[in-house]
This record gives structure tokens, C-alpha cells and sequence, in this order.
């Protein structure tokens, strides 16, 4: 049997659901989800197989202008993932239309050495008759050759998407198991289950300055301990994090508890500690250490 398998990176402007639209390709959470923008800093593979093919999926930082180290690590990921994949797909939000982000990236996509197919995102969150206005405005874009309206949360319009992407791969055999649904480290899936509760709980600068390190995982019979570290940079972001008398660290935790026990199948014990580390997106080791390329 002849097979298919290649990569693709998903490149658009933040929250326009770059990442709901991955899991909903993947059949499972790969990527963590929140209406924040830079929700997602790491190139998180989600990995699509189907009975001779095989797409493993680029979810890209939200491109934007470089800010500072972290920002611009993202950036660079954006540009090197590009290289590397068979095809690139554009996602826009329907709900919002088009605006200076979108069309930045389109020109940044224009002298892309890969195929670009552009997917109009939560077409069910916009009125049907905006969304012909849409659809036009992002072919008006020119660079890409194929644009499909989709509702990643719904579902609708997925398999044209998915038939359309499987086409555009080169034959080869899979990369991975066929099984197998991300290549990020349990660690850091731990991590981002986490920071997606802090996400979900906070908001104005706190989002963008918290985030989670797995300090240590110990296996026992029938109970997995696991500590987590939530780095923030002021004293202030802190205190908003724990919360008054410790509600809100609390309430993060039991939320990421049992977002972890569905994702290991297992009972957890999960202990949470807030720390300031000043400044840490502009330290490069320990960047490399929570794996942000």
C-alpha cells in the first residue's frame, strides 16, 4: 500500500483557533486552548493518521512582532517550521474579518516555498450573510489557491479541509506510530494542562508573564505525585495568582488535576507553587529548559 505523510504548519494571527483547529484534525487535545493571545509558544505536533496517509500538524506560535526573547524565538520557529513543511495553512477568523494581522502574515507567506491553503475559521460564530465577504476578502489575499470555511469547534467543513491537505502530501511512510497523537514530552503536556487553567482564570498582563515548569513526576501503585512550579515576574502577578486566601491557586489546581487524570488515565496528586522569576522570557536558559525554541 502506498502511503503519504508530510507536515504541515498552521500560521495565523493569535486567538484565531489555530489550535482548536489542530485537535479537531487530530481527533484529540494536542494543543491547549484559551482566548488569550500567545497562547501557544511551543511548535506543538499534533499527528493525524488515517489508513495510507498521514499529516502532522505544525501548530505555530501566533505570529507577531518581536517583543522581547521570547517573542522572538517564536518568530524564528514560525520562519524555520515553514522550511521544513509540505504545506502551510493560513487559518483566518470569520467572526473578526480580516484586519493589519492577517494581512502581515499573508505577506509573509507570499514568497513561502510551500503550498498555502487558507482555512476561514468559526464560520459558525459569523452572520451567513458576512461570511461571503469573508471568504472573498480571503482570496482577495492571493496567496493561496484553495480557501474552505470551517467551524473547528463544530466540526463542519473538516474533511474537505483534511481530503484537500492529505492530497497536497508527498508518498513516504508515517513519522510516527500510527497511534500516536503529539511528540511533546509527557512533562511539558503536564505543564501547558496547567498553564491552561491559569489562562482560563486571569487575565490583563498576568497571561502573558505566567508559566508552568514540572518540577518532578514520581509514579506510585495507584497515585501519580506531580509538583509544578508557576512562574510569574512581579510580586504583584503573584499575589493575583494565589489569589485572596489561596482561592485562586486552589481552584487552578483542582481544575488541572483533573485535566491531568483524563490525560493519564490515573489518580493525581498535584501540588502547586507560585514563584517570581524576574524577567524569565528574556532568559535564554531557561527557555531552553521549558523547551520554547
Amino acid at each position: 500500500m502506498t502511503t503519504r505523510s508530510g507536515f504541515i504548519a498552521l500560521a495565523g494571527r493569535p486567538n484565531v483557533g489555530k489550535s482548536t483547529l489542530a485537535n479537531a484534525i487530530v481527533g484529540a487535545k494536542v494543543a491547549i486552548v484559551s482566548d488569550k493571545p500567545q497562547t501557544t509558544r511551543r511548535a506543538v505536533r499534533g499527528v493525524a493518521t488515517g489508513e495510507d496517509w498521514q499529516l502532522v500538524l505544525v501548530d505555530l506560535p501566533g505570529v507577531q512582532r518581536p517583543r522581547d526573547a521570547l517573542t522572538e524565538r517564536m518568530q524564528h520557529r514560525v520562519e524555520r517550521e515553514l522550511e521544513g513543511a509540505d504545506a502551510c495553512l493560513f487559518v483566518l477568523n470569520a467572526q473578526e474579518g480580516l484586519g493589519p494581522g492577517d494581512r502581515f502574515i499573508a505577506r509573509l507567506l507570499e514568497g513561502a516555498p510551500v503550498p498555502v491553503v487558507i482555512a476561514v475559521n468559526k464560520t459558525d460564530r459569523c452572520a451567513r450573510t458576512g461570511l461571503p465577504a469573508v471568504l472573498q476578502a480571503a482570496a482577495d489575499l492571493g496567496v493561496a489557491r484553495e480557501v474552505f470555511p470551517v467551524s473547528a469547534r463544530r466540526g463542519e467543513g473538516m474533511r474537505a479541509l483534511v481530503d484537500h491537505l492529505v492530497g497536497l502530501l508527498p508518498e513516504g511512510p508515517f513519522y510516527y506510530q500510527p497511534d500516536q497523537r503529539s511528540d511533546l514530552a509527557e512533562s511539558v503536556v503536564l505543564a501547558e494542562l496547567v498553564r491552561e487553567q491559569v489562562l482560563r482564570r486571569t487575565r490583563e498582563e498576568v497571561p502573558h508573564a505566567v508559566e508552568v515548569e514540572i518540577e518532578s513526576i514520581e509514579a506510585e501503585p495507584e497515585l501519580v505525585r506531580i509538583h509544578a512550579l508557576l512562574l510569574v515576574e512581579t510580586e504583584s502577578q503573584k499575589r493575583i495568582v494565589i489569589g485572596a486566601g489561596g482561592r485562586m491557586v486552589k481552584d487552578i489546581g483542582i481544575a488541572s488535576r483533573r485535566a491531568i487524570e483524563r490525560e493519564l488515565d490515573a489518580h493525581v496528586h498535584l501540588e502547586l507553587t507560585v514563584r517570581v522569576r524576574r524577567h524569565w522570557r528574556a532568559d535564554e536558559r531557561l527557555l531552553d529548559r521549558l523547551g520554547i525554541e
